[in-house]
Order: C-alpha cells, then sequence, then structure tokens
C-alpha cells in the first residue's frame, strides 16, 4: 500500500500539522523534530503528492490564459510567448479557448477562483462592465492582453495602439495615390466586438479624413475572421464600378482572402490593386505582403512577466504597457496608376 502521511508522523511520533509545516520547509518546528521526521520520510521512501503539497501552501501553481479561437495565427503567435515564458517557472498553463460568448461567460466565472488559478492571462477578448465589476471583486491577479478598453484602466494590461497602427497603413496608401480605400474587418459589434478591428478601423477613417476624404460607407465591409470569408467580401467590393484600388484588411488572414478574390477576378497585386494587412505573420513575409506588425510573440512574453510581478505583489498599481507597431512594405502596394 501507498505510503502516506499519517504513516510518516506515526514513525516519527509527531501529529499530522508537524509532518505537513516539515514538507513545507516552515521554520517553525524545532531541528531535532525536523530531522525525526526527515529521517522517518526517507526510511519509509514517502513522496508527498505534489496536488496535495500545493494546495498546503495555498497556490495551485496554475495559470490560466483566456484566449478566442487560438487556432487564428496571431493568437498563436501570442499563445507562444505566453508558453516559451511560463515554460521557465514553476507554473503549469491551462489554456481555455473561447468561441462563443456563453464560453467566455462560462470561463470567467470558473476560471477566477483563486481555488482554481493563481492567475490569469485573458488576450483579445473585449470586456463588459459586468465582466470587469466581476474581475474586480474575485481579487485574482489578472493581465489583459491585447483588449484596449477604457473600462480597464483599474486593471494590468499589455496593448498594441491599434488606432494609429490603422492610421499608419492607411497613411502608406495614400501616400502612393490611393483615394478609394476599402477596409474589411471583423464583426465591429456583438457577438465578439474585438477592440482591435474598431481600434483599426477607427485609425482608417482617421487617415482619411484627416486627407479630405470621407470614409465611404460602402468601402467597409466586415464579416468572420478567416480567409473565406474575406475573399467573398473583397470578390463583393471589387466587383463594384467604382472599385477600390486599394484595400486595408484588419489581419493577414483576411489579407490573404483579399489577394485569392482579386486573383480569381483577374486583378493584378499591386498593379491593379494595392493591399496591406496587419500582424506580421510569419507567413505574410512568405507572400511578400505589406502589413502593420505588432509584437504578437513579444506580447505574451510580457504579459506573463507581469502576471507573475502581480502575483508576487498584488497590490501594485495597474500598470498598462503601449506595444509599438510598425509599417513592413513588402511587394502587395504600389502607386495608383
Amino acid at each position: 500500500m501507498a505510503i502516506t502521511i499519517r504513516d510518516v508522523a506515526k514513525k516519527a511520533g509527531v501529529g499530522l500539522g508537524t509532518v505537513s509545516r516539515v514538507l513545507n520547509q516552515s521554520p517553525q518546528v524545532r531541528d531535532v523534530t525536523r530531522q525525526r521526521v526527515l529521517d522517518a520520510i526517507d526510511e519509509l521512501d514517502y513522496s508527498p503528492s505534489p496536488i496535495a503539497r500545493r494546495l498546503s501552501l495555498g497556490k495551485t501553481h496554475t495559470i490560466a490564459a483566456i484566449i478566442p479561437f487560438f487556432t487564428r495565427p496571431a493568437a498563436v503567435e501570442r499563445l507562444r510567448g505566453v508558453t516559451y515564458s511560463i515554460s521557465g517557472t514553476e507554473y503549469d498553463l491551462i489554456v481555455a479557448d473561447i468561441e462563443t460568448p456563453e464560453r467566455r461567460v462560462a470561463a470567467f466565472k470558473e476560471l477566477a477562483r483563486r481555488e482554481r488559478v493563481d492567475g490569469v492571462l485573458i488576450i483579445s477578448l473585449p470586456f463588459s462592465e459586468k465582466d470587469a465589476e466581476h474581475f474586480k471583486k474575485s481579487g485574482i491577479p489578472l493581465v489583459i492582453i491585447d483588449v484596449n478598453d477604457p473600462i480597464l484602466h483599474d486593471f494590468n494590461r499589455i496593448v498594441v495602439d491599434d488606432i494609429e497602427g490603422g492610421r499608419k497603413a492607411v497613411q502608406h496608401l495614400l501616400d502612393l495615390g490611393h483615394t478609394n480605400i476599402g477596409y474589411i474587418s471583423d464583426v465591429l459589434e456583438e457577438p465578439f466586438p474585438f477592440s482591435a478591428s474598431r481600434a483599426r478601423f477607427t485609425g482608417y477613417c482617421q487617415a482619411l479624413e484627416a486627407a479630405g476624404l470621407n470614409p465611404r460607407p460602402d468601402l467597409h465591409r466586415h464579416g468572420e475572421h478567416s480567409r473565406s470569408d474575406a475573399k467573398i467580401i473583397a470578390a463583393e467590393m471589387l466587383r463594384m464600378v467604382d472599385r477600390p484600388t486599394a484595400i486595408f484588411a484588419a489581419s493577414d488572414t483576411q489579407a490573404f482572402g483579399v489577394l485569392e478574390a482579386a486573383r480569381e477576378i483577374g486583378l493584378r497585386v499591386p498593379e491593379d490593386l494595392s493591399v496591406v494587412g496587419y500582424d506580421n505573420v510569419e507567413i505574410a513575409e512568405h507572400l511578400g505582403l505589406t502589413t502593420v506588425q505588432q509584437l504578437l510573440i513579444e506580447s505574451g512574453e510580457k504579459g506573463v512577466r507581469l502576471l507573475l510581478e502581480v502575483m508576487e505583489d498584488p497590490l501594485r498599481e495597474p500598470e498598462c504597457e503601449i506595444l509599438p507597431s510598425e509599417l513592413i512594405i513588402r511587394n502587395t502596394t504600389a502607386p495608383h496608376s
């Protein structure tokens, strides 16, 4: 039969609490008693349960990462940064993949509990005021990555200035002489009103307005975040009489759909159509896509580092680090002819 802590206590002639304090390296045990317990452990070849030991310390040694659609390239890159950073620590990682609003509510409720995890990373998921209040009350150490919303000013965050990123993308197209510039994005409202897509749209509009152009409603289309949906939407835009000569896509994945649509319609990129994406995922360089680079892996790494600091000092002042973006010019943009 397996040796238990009771066997150790009996062998050493001490109580269960004394054995527990020795295992947890408490200084509140006399040296002679500590040695007797250690000798008993050695004689019985006792190995304490890792789970039981964690619970006795009041820790789970587990961090949760809650992330939507983690099969998407940008989400995968952020998660890579998270796993890289956690792998060198004593913590295990739980990943919750959120595909529906209902799943988000359930994950927020179930994982914001200290008996489940020691800290939580929430990546790219929109918050409601109710969600924010829930996490405030829970007291769980929390870091939010890639959600830039005013209601979150009291939380620790790692964000990108997506408004500026959107402006950079559109300004590049304006500098090339394009004025009919389309924008393809995720759905900007429910069920998942991603703040990044809204912010990039704001940057799109600001750049056009600064150039004296009114954003055309017919040149902004949105749908599910996928290459196939973006391809359908882009094909509709490119068959318009007054079609866009350039399209800014809210992600590289959607930009790939635009490139496919242009090829099938018979438009040359960049001679007939310029295309800009967002994220700079690995395949973007292979396809020669002009895009706005954000620090995806780094955001995950920084999120973990900040969370570990918050777990050590829960009363520290909330911190918001804004990561830079950079326009990477490749082969899918050219002057408007």
